[in-house]
């Protein structure tokens, strides 16, 4: 990492943004080299980094000047704006958003899986990362895909209310206090009550279809990443919302080229280094939510063959959506881009 670069995280008010702080923090990135951004509405406010504490500036073209990393832990519509800022005034960006996520001008980067994309010459200064669903079930595909070939997977997602931000973990702290007290509150931030339910869609629909964004969002990032690989399983499922506050956990089915019993599933899915293999069912074992907080790798368990159908295999993962899915690969990508040429 070079001595002078300056960074700026934007959005560094939400649950990412903080997270991203803490990363770079950790990263022992001292303070003096980092600055926090938010809406009109954090101006002025103050936020953690190690034993100091940033204080939030609004972002604007002017107040990237000067930087040579801008992390973008912002919605879409945010990224859509900022981004080109950013880029006029010489800094290298990362959107941990899903804002140019389909646009095949702007590099799809996992750190960890294809990496080598921000070595590569490319156009403009702005690179983006996939979504937390994206990013657990890529790193759980790949060692099968060396292994065994695989041909598609299919997902359902349980995902946290935080994949909605701050607004989200409100909302169910709010529903679950009024629920208690028996009290039919009134869903604000997410389509329908979470609190003690599941509400099988997670952000909005895709025009004329009946797959949401974030279901749409898996098939074409694993597409683009996979297409570096040259072999590009279709990865596709549901995305349900579920009353937790942090932590993503996906029951993945996975169609092989070639079967494989459990054992050499789990033999292949333990030379990955994103992962961390947790499968002792017998002794109650197996990925959670709760044991992934702060854990950069992907949790995978509950690995299970079928005679029947000797091709597939169905296993349990569980990410940190705000860590893994998001802040850390926004700090991994970024210390990496930083190192090209001005």
């Amino acid at each position: 990492m070079r001595d002078d670069l300056k960074i700026g995280v934007v959005g560094a008010t939400g649950v990412v943004g903080r997270e991203v702080l803490a990363a770079l923090y950790a990263q022992d990135v001292p303070a003096e080299r980092v600055r926090a951004f938010g809406s009109e509405r954090s101006k002025g406010l103050d936020v953690e980094y190690g034993e100091d504490s940033l204080e939030v500036e609004q972002a604007s073209a002017e107040a990237f000047r000067g930087l040579g990393l801008v992390l973008l832990a912002t919605p879409a519509e945010a990224s859509r704006r900022l981004a080109p800022l950013a880029q006029a005034a010489g800094a290298w960006v990362v959107d941990a958003s899903n804002a140019f996520r389909g646009d095949g001008a702007v590099p799809l980067v996992l750190p960890g899986f294809n990496t080598d994309v921000l070595a590569a010459t490319f156009k403009g200064r702005v690179v983006c990362l996939p979504g937390a669903i994206t990013t657990a079930a890529v790193h759980v595909v790949e060692p099968l895909r060396t292994v065994f070939g695989v041909v598609r997977a299919q997902v359902t997602a349980m995902m946290a209310v935080s994949s909605a931000g701050v607004r989200g973990v409100a909302e169910l702290e709010k529903q679950t206090a009024d629920l208690l007290s028996g009290r039919e509150p009134e869903p604000q931030a997410l389509p329908n009550r979470v609190g003690f339910n599941l509400v099988p869609q997670v952000g909005g629909f895709m025009v004329n279809s009946p797959w949401t964004e974030e279901e749409g969002g898996w098939t074409l990032e694993a597409a683009r990443l996979f297409a570096t690989k040259g072999d590009a399983p279709v990865i596709a499922g549901t995305a349900v919302q579920v009353p937790t506050f942090y932590g993503h956990g996906l029951t993945v089915s996975v169609q092989l080229k070639k079967a494989a019993p459990a054992e050499q599933v789990r033999a292949a899915l333990k030379t990955h280094r994103a992962l961390k293999v947790l499968d002792v069912p017998g002794e109650r074992v197996y990925p959670m939510p709760m044991l992934v907080t702060s854990d950069p790798a992907v949790h995978v368990g509950r690995v299970r063959s079928f005679p029947q159908a000797p091709e597939w295999v169905t296993l349990f993962a569980a990410v940190d959506n705000a860590g893994r899915g998001a802040a850390l690969n926004l700090v991994e990508a970024g210390l990496r881009l930083a190192e090209r040429p001005a």
